[in-house]
């Protein structure tokens, strides 16, 4: 190890090699002692605490621009209907950036530019991206003869909002993660791109139980004036950003460690939730499976609830629990994110070490930088 003697170990049974400071470690591996087999270089990265979570949060989100969510069509004065848009190329999920060459900052923004081309008798300009790609196309609008406005025939959706959980808080940076998956559009199911947000404390104010092919859900109350943070980031591992006072939990006083995912292991945890107003409450659960190999699609075990307590009240697994931190063995170990539809007792979690990757609290991977 730099910095430090040269160590050898022997192998025997309970002798495990053991880091004891941060540096780098030059591993040569011999048979018998004398043979040698393999030989690497271990990097030894100082061990990462956080702030377990369960804190109920509410979520507004902005996103890039205005995303088109729908189709409408227009009629005109003279019963003649029109779907201007779509004949443009325009499809759902595309996001428009710019209209008549002005950053987009609001569905009303879009709305009074449609109105100033329709009544000029021009069309109006929009740069789209749709994926990767960018590009501009121009629409006519039309005068709608229901609405006495101009329209070009689109539904669009500037932000989101919702009730989610709180995963972890980590003090020296000030930064949180939560939720544990990407925020999607709930018409198009795409990821929102995201422009700007925040998370502020919710109550949760009542239990929707989730049932066979019913997923349930908490139905809480946002309330401005406990934990507040910024978004930064919207990611497949949850959402990120920093939070503008310390946090704590009244469960975990200390910081606790966070497993690396070859440390996560089949068996009992526990979850860590909010069920009613803003108390943090602690439930049994067993770890089923765990899938590292899914680490690009952020479901990285199976979770089954076997809390008596939570299953009364809940049914299993409901929406506004994504976040919430599950713990094993003293360390933290990852999330719940989704629920199984035909089985609210169980669900999806996602690995405590790739959020930390995604917040830059843990190195990332070598695989991961080139994916």
């Amino acid at each position: 190890m730099s910095g430090q003697p040269k160590a050898r170990w022997t192998s025997g049974q309970g002798v495990v090699p053991v880091a004891t400071v941060p540096g780098r470690v030059d591993m040569q591996i011999k048979l018998l002692g004398l043979i040698p087999l393999n030989r690497m270089v271990v990097n030894v990265v100082p061990a990462v605490k956080v702030v377990p979570g369960g804190h109920s949060i509410g979520v507004l989100l902005h996103a890039q621009g205005v995303m088109v969510v729908g189709h409408a069509v227009v009629t005109d004065l003279k019963g003649q209907r029109h779907n201007p848009a779509l004949q443009a190329g325009i499809s759902n999920g595309d996001v428009i950036l710019k209209v008549n060459g002005c950053r987009v900052q609001s569905e009303q923004q879009v709305r009074n530019e449609i109105s100033r081309c329709g009544e000029t008798g021009r069309p109006v300009t929009l740069e789209i991206k749709r994926g990767q790609r960018v590009f501009i196309t121009r629409v006519k609008p039309i005068f709608c003869a229901e609405t006495r406005r101009y329209r070009i025939g689109l539904y669009v959706r500037d932000s989101a909002a919702g009730v989610g959980t709180l995963t972890f808080y980590e003090p020296r940076t000030q930064k949180y993660g939560a939720l544990g998956h990407v925020i999607t559009d709930i018409e198009t199911n795409r990821k929102i791109e995201l422009g700007d947000g925040q998370i502020v404390e919710a109550m949760v104010q009542g239990i929707r139980p989730g049932r066979r092919g019913q997923p349930g859900e908490k139905i809480g109350l946002f309330n401005g004036n406990g934990l507040t943070g910024n978004i930064e980031k919207n990611t497949s591992y949850g959402i990120f950003g920093y939070l503008r006072r310390p946090l704590t939990n009244p469960l975990y006083p200390q910081p606790v460690p966070v497993a690396l995912v070859y440390q996560v292991k089949k068996g009992p945890a526990e979850m860590l939730t909010v069920l009613k107003g803003n108390r943090i409450g602690r439930f049994s659960v067993e770890i089923l499976q765990v899938m590292p190999q899914n680490k690009w699609e952020g479901k990285g075990m199976v979770i089954k609830v076997n809390d008596p307590e939570l299953l009364r009240q809940t049914g299993g697994i409901i929406q506004g629990m994504s976040g919430s931190p599950i713990i094993q063995d003293g360390k933290f170990v990852g999330a719940v994110t989704h629920v199984f539809v035909n089985d609210p007792t169980r669900g999806y979690g996602v690995l405590a070490e790739w959020m930390l990757w995604e917040a830059n609290l843990m190195p990332i991977p070598k695989e991961k930088k080139a994916a």
